[in-house]
């Protein structure tokens, strides 16, 4: 997962200054050491450490630091404050002219970042906030990558442009734009190609298009897996051909998470957003606040609010904080809302992002794929009783569940484990969020679609 390294690293030396009743100059000076060689093990830019350390250094090493009565958590405010500052403080969004102009987006990066399933991705994020788009296949290099684009425009329901092989790609746009004209598209977004590395020619077709079309925005879409390259690239393309904004891939991978550090303090280019999986669905909107959260290990409950109304029917949310409240919290309730987490993300992912979870995270296994499935045979191996008052569940009826399901007793009775461990947390959870807000701002409760 992105930052897991980093995170636990800044949360440990966080932990030894809040354990301080007061906070010495060399106090500060220690942890913001460990914090700088974190940073640069997480493959930030060096240049960028130096200059946050210092800033951080500047305002910690101060009498309302120093005199405060929890003087650890205001390093770690300032340390969330500059980290917020670092990526650009405001989110940023895709600039698209009036619904009825067209607007003409160009995707660039290199080969393997991830740039035509993003391509595809942006536009059901256009298509889902009222927009026609029109994506273009212009990798004449890749007859793959066509293939690709149309089959994923085909799943978000977007139509696909393309002319094969044998055009200039500047003379495919030019006829999309057309095409796009005459039948009511109000956004064209160009999957343009991309090679192994930068090279002339590459930058000459990009060149060629731009001079020929008017591109309203060019996204750089950069592996954040590749670390401190990411930043190089992003330096060079918009010197190249100028970048409006970055897109992160693979955020989701074994990222050390530098880049996401870095970029807005090098180019002075905003993130836009970060693939967070493969599916169509997996792109997030990038919320520097939110990331600085999560990397300080203090959850991100805005982002799961808005993963968990996406998916929420309100009245079986509603239906279903009764039984939390009632203990009334049953198999059936229990597979349901594992299948909904499913499409959230991983279990990991989602309980990282409320608040106090990574703690008891540490060590934790969560559920794969296979054990989920191992999980909904043990469940339809019960009977409708067992399944709605899992209290009745004695030895015998485990060994028949065991067997119906093709498992070991002991992993029927681990399942009963984490139930109730479920119910537990979950009815926490539904008394601690009550009154956050929900859609539109309206007070109401919060319920996670567990």
């Amino acid at each position: 997962m992105a930052f897991e390294s980093l995170s636990d690293k800044l949360q440990n030396i966080f932990k030894n200054l809040r354990g301080k009743g007061k906070l010495t100059e060399a106090d500060v000076k220690a942890a913001l050491k460990e914090v700088k060689m974190a940073l640069l093990e997480a493959d930030v830019n060096f240049k960028v450490v130096k200059k946050f350390v210092k800033s951080v250094e500047e305002r910690a090493i101060g009498s309302e630091v120093m005199t405060s009565l929890t003087p650890g958590q205001m390093v770690i405010k300032i340390v969330n404050e500059e980290m917020v500052s670092l990526m650009g403080s405001e989110t940023t969004e895709i600039k698209l002219k009036p619904q009825n102009e067209i607007t003409v987006i160009m995707m660039t990066g290199l080969q393997g970042a991830g740039k035509t399933t993003t391509t595809a991705k942006i536009a059901g994020k256009l298509k889902a906030k009222g927009r026609k788009p029109l994506l273009v296949g212009c990798d004449i290099y890749r007859p793959a990558a066509i293939e690709q684009l149309k089959i994923n425009g085909e799943k978000q329901g977007v139509e696909v442009f393309s002319m094969g092989t044998g055009h200039k790609p500047v003379n495919i746009a030019k006829a999309a734009i057309e095409h796009a004209s005459k039948n009511g598209h109000n956004v064209v977004i160009i999957d343009t190609a991309g090679r192994l590395h930068i090279d002339e020619d590459m930058m000459d077709e990009l060149i060629e298009i731009k001079e020929n079309i008017e591109i309203d925005q060019i996204l750089l879409i950069v592996d954040a897996m590749t670390g401190q390259d990411a930043v190089n690239v992003s330096s060079t393309f918009d010197e190249k051909i100028g970048i409006d904004g970055v897109i992160l891939t693979k955020m989701d991978g074994d990222t050390r998470g530098g880049a996401a550090l870095s970029i807005r303090a090098v180019t002075g280019k905003p993130i836009l957003y970060v693939g967070m999986g493969e599916k169509l669905s997996d792109l997030e909107q990038f919320y520097p606040d939110r990331m600085a959260s999560r990397i300080l290990g203090m959850g991100d409950v805005l982002t799961l609010i808005e993963k968990a109304e996406a998916i929420v029917d309100e009245e079986k949310a509603k239906e279903l904080e009764k039984k939390f409240r009632k203990a009334e919290f049953g198999f059936d309730d229990y597979l349901e809302q594992m299948q909904q987490i499913k499409k959230m993300g991983s279990f990991e992912e989602i309980l990282g992002m409320i608040p106090g979870m990574g703690d008891q995270l540490k060590g934790a296994q969560m559920p794969d794929e296979k054990q989920i499935g191992r999980i909904e045979a043990i469940i339809y191996s019960m009977t409708p009783e067992e399944r709605s008052n899992p209290s009745i569940l004695n030895v015998s009826r485990k060994n028949r569940i065991a067997k119906g399901a093709g498992v070991d007793i002991a992993e029927v009775n681990r399942l009963v484990k984490q139930h109730e461990q479920s119910k537990k947390m979950m009815k926490q959870l539904t008394g601690m969020m009550g009154g956050k807000g929900m859609k539109g701002g309206k007070k109401g409760r919060f319920r996670l679609p567990f």
